[in-house]
């Protein structure tokens, strides 16, 4: 019986893969459908500053996998008609593929992408698994990047929810990154339970965050750079501050927590803006010495997170952030660490609170984060290895391919 030719698969990013989330959490899941045996096109927009410096090193973890990319210049300015711009130039790359190579199906994340997939499932009949990474009209809003105060904006937010209604109606398949999203999606009257979902959420990479494989020389070294010293109790926080992140609310539960547990040290790994965690640490009366910043790359982040005795980060509770699944949260588990945060995102409170993980905060008023540092007072000593175990569990890098092939074969058998 003759072998059956691979399936091809266009992929298709708004985000770039010489970005940090290209290549955590795309290039990876892609790595693993060519491995089982997909043809993959990737079709991305790269932002021209990070394109030029990581260009040859994504081109050449891309080809080693055997994934075709074709990257386009993502188009900042000016607002709107960029995005105009970006959507033509996707729609033109996607058309010639297809007319090259005959595509089996289309892959899209949320927002624009799904636009070009919606697009192509109607005029060319191709396949659309529709990954609702994210409830995007509404995260714009959520987020205040849209006001939908100004007619251009309630203009655009209803355009987009209305295509998100429709690539809900076209989709052959969708992938979700919560349990609390699929609830939601399959409540939408768009929504046709012949459909399948498929749960996945942001996974982490359990070789990489492995505290086993942390050097015990380079730590205490680090401990002493950092001038953390013996019975210091560190909480770290790991990415960006700003935006999603209530750093303002992250500083009041500090303060209150290092004036009940004076030994404790706020670490945060954080790519910029030091100069304004200093300031805000100085607006909630934090000392300077209980503050460590350090800037890393992501192969740096393991060992420093290592040190966190708990991790903490507070995210905007609201409907849009049902859909989110916050990269670090598997990332900080992997590595046995408990976790302090609050209630509103995702699968976050559930996975806590069923993995016994850490402490979640009901709200940001005084009373919650007295109530929450007394449970971190009174808490039995954290097991580090049912933490970790727990991350292989349900956010395991292997178990989100074995998902996306899973739905993969639902479509296109």
């Amino acid at each position: 019986m003759p072998l059956q030719p691979p399936k091809k698969i266009l992929f298709i990013s708004y985000d770039g893969m010489t970005d940090p989330l290209g290549q955590s959490q795309v290039i990876p899941y892609l790595q693993g459908l060519s491995k089982a045996g997909y043809l993959i096109f990737l079709l991305s927009c790269e932002k021209k500053e990070v394109f030029e410096i990581n260009r040859l090193a994504i081109q050449q973890l891309l080809d080693a996998a055997n994934i075709k990319w074709i990257p386009l210049h993502y188009t900042k300015k000016p607002p709107v008609i960029s995005t105009l711009l970006d959507v033509f130039k996707l729609k033109k790359a996607a058309r010639k593929i297809h007319q090259k190579y005959k595509l089996d199906m289309v892959h899209t994340r949320p927002g624009i992408p799904a636009l070009i997939g919606l697009w192509m499932k109607k005029k060319m009949g191709i396949k659309f698994l529709n990954d609702i990474r994210e409830f995007y009209a509404d995260s714009r809003v959520d987020g205040g990047m849209w006001n939908t105060r100004m007619p251009l904006y309630r203009f655009i937010y209803n355009y987009f929810k209305k295509k998100e209604a429709e690539a809900v109606r076209q989709s052959n398949g969708i992938v979700c990154l919560t349990y609390a999203a699929e609830n939601i999606i399959k409540e939408w009257k768009e929504y046709d339970t012949s459909i399948p979902v498929e749960v996945i959420p942001c996974s982490a990479d359990m070789q990489l965050f492995n505290p086993d494989k942390i050097d015990e020389n380079e730590k205490a070294k680090l401990k002493t750079a950092l001038n953390i010293n013996k019975g210091d109790l560190v909480v770290s926080y790991l990415g960006s501050i700003g935006g999603w992140y209530l750093t303002d609310e992250m500083m009041q539960f500090c303060k209150e927590l290092i004036s009940k547990i004076p030994v404790v040290k706020l670490l945060f790994i954080s790519p910029h803006r030091h100069k304004e965690i200093k300031l805000l640490a100085e607006k909630y009366g934090i000392p300077t010495d209980k503050i460590l910043i350090k800037k890393a790359a992501r192969l740096q982040v393991p060992l420093l997170l290592s040190l966190s005795w708990y991790s903490v980060f507070f995210i905007k509770p609201c409907y849009s952030k049902q859909s989110a699944s916050p990269t670090k949260h598997g990332e900080i588990m992997a590595m046995g660490i408990p976790l302090i945060t609050n209630r509103g995102v995702g699968d976050v409170e559930m996975v806590v609170e069923k993995y016994q993980s850490g402490v979640i905060l009901k709200g940001f008023t005084e009373q919650d984060y007295i109530k929450a540092v007394e449970e971190i007072q009174s808490a039995a000593v954290t097991d580090s290895a049912n933490i970790r175990q727990a991350a292989k569990e349900f956010y395991a890098l292997e178990t989100a391919i074995e998902k996306y092939i899973s739905i993969y074969k639902r479509i296109l058998q």
